[in-house]
């Protein structure tokens, strides 16, 4: 019997690289990498995305000590903090290691402009075209980008990007209008852009630009909401897997677990899977929330505890101890498993523990 196991398919990886390319055949990936590359292994992912025939042309992380992790593990390939740097110390470090950065308020601004450095920074210029989250307002924008491009700081190939807050709904207005701002804004420049996530390399073609920026659909989840994931070709990355570690009989109004939170309608079977919210899997998974097992799906019952789940395996079952389960992957969706859970696949992924086993496929 083996505990909470992550299997990584990094064929499955490549996969879904060469699905964003074909989708956007002209524009330059950045792949990102934030939060563990979505639990998925930071430096890992990183190096598979550099090593196959089709590659990612940059990487995008949310803080300096990621960025930095890659560097000490030899990834080469350029780097971008999309938060960019949260401190005027770092700016040195920044130029030391050939980190690029995103732009997106004064402070910063103010910080590159007074740096001393050795060498100029690389900058991606983020505007808010109705995210309202991080960007300079669409009416500073020519102030950043010639203070920007006159710094002797900076290099002159500034990068302008934005980013969608609804691309993945395509009922809603709000994509379009932020597309109208976002061209208003870089038309007449000659600077490269971007602006497309998952969900507008799918469904939003004319965004696309000169960088796209995959993140989930990378490592094989849907962006899209109601939408049919496969005719996205994409194929699940992470495997999570346990084994069932007991098996018992239980009689008709029966309960089961903490709280007796499920009560058995019939005689059945009960699978106990050595996996719970110690290593990741979502506390408030529902009863009913799918489990693989043995090319069939058992429901989750009973409360899911710190170490253990249950699932109700029927009266006829045929399982044994040590058969191994897939909690999502491959022939089950990590995006079923969210929505029995109240949650989102990014959660899901981000959210493994150290004491799940990581391996390769």
């Amino acid at each position: 019997m083996k505990t909470a196991t992550a299997n990584i398919d990094l064929n499955a990886l490549a996969h879904n690289l060469s699905v964003i390319k074909y989708k956007a055949e002209n524009s330059k990936v950045l792949a990102v990498l934030k939060a563990n590359a979505y639990g998925h292994g930071l430096a890992r992912i990183a190096k598979a995305l550099s090593q196959y025939k089709v590659q990612a042309d940059a990487f995008g992380v949310a803080r300096i000590d990621e960025a930095l992790e890659l560097r000490s593990e030899g990834v080469s390939k350029p780097i971008v903090l999309l938060e960019g740097f949260f401190s005027e110390l770092d700016l040195p470090v920044l130029a030391v290691n050939n980190l690029q950065t995103v732009v997106h308020n004064r402070e910063q601004l103010n910080a590159i402009l007074d740096a001393e450095l050795t060498e100029p920074l690389k900058i991606w210029l983020k505007v808010d075209t109705g995210m309202h989250r991080l960007g300079v307002n669409a009416e500073e924008f020519d102030e950043f980008y010639h203070a920007l491009n006159q710094s002797e700081n900076v290099h002159k190939d500034i990068i302008i990007m934005s980013h969608f807050s609804c691309a993945d709904d395509l009922t809603s207005e709000r994509t379009n209008a932020q597309l109208r701002v976002f061209s208003s804004i870089t038309k007449s420049l000659p600077n490269e852009k971007t602006l497309a996530n998952s969900a507008a390399i799918c469904a939003w073609p004319e965004s696309h630009y000169d960088w796209i920026r995959p993140g989930l659909m990378l490592y094989g989840v849907s962006p899209m909401q109601n939408a049919d994931r496969d005719d996205l070709a994409i194929q699940p990355v992470m495997n999570l897997q346990s084994s069932v570690i007991a098996i018992r009989q239980i009689k008709k109004n029966e309960a089961v677990g903490y709280g007796a939170a499920w009560v058995a309608k019939e005689d059945t079977t009960i699978g106990v899977i050595a996996i719970g919210y110690g290593d990741g899997y979502p506390r408030h998974a529902q009863n009913g929330t799918p489990v693989l097992l043995n090319g069939r799906i058992v429901p989750l019952v009973g409360r899911v505890s710190m170490d253990m789940i249950t699932v109700d395996l029927g009266n006829s079952c045929q399982d044994k101890i040590g058969d191994i389960a897939t909690l999502w992957g491959q022939g089950l969706p990590v995006e079923e498993v969210a929505k029995h859970s109240t949650t989102i696949p990014y959660e899901l992924l981000c959210n493994i523990t150290r004491r799940v086993h990581m391996g390769i496929l």
